[in-house]
């Protein structure tokens, strides 16, 4: 187990840090991807004067479209 020198100058256990908050992590990823491929569905049923409305251009919204999920 490898130990750093935090900002208070106490040693902290760096893999109890960086392992146990990864089932937080992913939980988190995962809601932000759900949230993503979300609003892109929504945003792929707008017409378009709703388009005109919210100031996205067809070019913006197909770029968006084209993203994958993670980014």
């Amino acid at each position: 187990m490898e130990r750093t020198l935090d900002s208070n100058l106490n040693f902290a256990e760096q893999s109890s840090v960086q392992y146990g908050h990864l089932p937080v992590r992913l939980f988190s990823n995962f809601m932000l991807w759900q949230r993503r491929i979300n609003t892109r569905r929504e945003l792929a049923r707008l017409d378009d004067r709703l388009l005109a409305d919210a100031g996205i251009s067809e070019a913006q919204r197909q770029r968006e479209l084209k993203k994958p999920f993670w980014r």
